[in-house]
């Protein structure tokens, strides 16, 4: 049998869902309410974008999509759901036409591990305690002996200005009143429990002219002002 007769269906049914998205281009009320009526506009997938730590099927089942819905129903109640989760600190839901929905997710970043009821826990720089089992998902931050308040806006300042350093960083714990130490790959930083971000990163320099003449070194100290103290082994 000739199919001659469902070609010129199928080209009309393109054409017209192009006419549609042209027409959509306006943001006309009458355009988009037609179009939400349109199989043409029903949903057949759903991305999630961002998602590190938390498990997209989580968001997904939040997210209670109907297949029969449009694309073009509204999108606010989808990312309410999906910024009730714990883990999500941001969500933004858009349309990829003609049958898509793209969630972009942004996360509560860890920025340490502190010993809790259970195990580990892990909290981000605004001292929140996150939703994060270590033992099921790959954490690696580093490990402090408390959720300081301090401690914990410290790790997320390096965290956001200095990858690098936040990388070399395997703990932090307190040494004696007021004061903390910072565990470092090649040596321990002492400082004290006011340490910024910017401070730390100032034994760059004192690093390099230690590496070139091959110094041993016990602790770098920064209880100092405007100083950065090498004590050598």
């Amino acid at each position: 049998m000739s199919d001659e007769p469902a070609r010129p269906r199928r080209w009309g049914r393109i054409a017209a869902a192009a006419v549609v998205l042209l027409l959509l281009a306006s943001s006309t009320w009458w355009t988009r309410a037609a179009a939400e009526r349109m199989a043409f506009f029903r949903v057949r997938k759903v991305e999630i974008e961002g998602a590190r730590y938390v498990d997209p099927a989580e968001l997904l089942a939040r997210l209670r999509v109907d297949t029969a819905a449009s694309v073009w129903a509204p999108v606010t109640p989808l990312e309410r759901r999906v910024a009730a989760h714990p883990q999500v600190a941001g969500v933004r839901v858009e349309r990829r036409l003609p049958g898509t929905l793209v969630v972009h997710v942004k996360e509560h970043l860890p920025v340490a591990l502190a010993p809790g009821r259970g195990g580990l826990r892990a909290y981000d720089a605004e001292g929140r305690l996150l939703p994060l089992d270590p033992s099921k998902v790959t954490v690696d931050v580093p490990l402090v002996f408390a959720p300081d308040s301090a401690v914990l806006r410290l790790l997320g300042e390096v965290q956001v200005s200095d990858p690098g350093l936040y990388a070399r960083i395997s703990e932090v714990r307190p040494a004696g009143r007021g004061e903390i130490v910072v565990a470092l790959d090649r040596w321990p930083v002492r400082a004290m429990a006011d340490l910024t971000a910017r401070r730390l990163a100032e034994i760059y320099p004192v690093e390099d002219d230690l590496a070139r003449r091959r110094a041993r070194v016990a602790e770098l100290d920064l209880r100092f002002r405007d100083q950065v103290i090498a004590r050598l082994q």
